[in-house]
């Protein structure tokens, strides 16, 4: 089973996100948690991609509409570390 750690920024952020976006993150989480980012792969909703450039190692899933979370795997160690949930900004902050 994997783990999904969670960056402070986004811990504070979540209560200010839309409901719908809520409820598409947790989904997300619950996937991740029993099949890891190879599950996301396998649901195209998700559109879980890699990114470029300063983001290369990280990657990319949609989460309807411009949401997006950003997150980086570390397979050795079956966790996810969720370092933003953003409307499609890539620009590192």
């Amino acid at each position: 089973m994997w783990q999904v750690l969670e960056h402070r920024r986004l811990v504070r952020r979540l209560p200010k996100l839309p409901l719908e976006v809520l409820k598409r993150y947790e989904k997300w989480k619950d996937i991740v948690m029993l099949s890891g980012p190879l599950g996301l792969r396998e649901i195209r909703g998700f559109n879980d991609e890699a990114l470029r450039g300063e983001w290369r190692g990280h990657r990319s899933s949609r989460l309807g509409g411009q949401d997006r979370v950003i997150y980086k795997a570390e397979p050795q160690n079956l966790i996810v570390k969720v370092i933003d949930l953003t409307a499609h900004d890539y620009r590192m902050k």
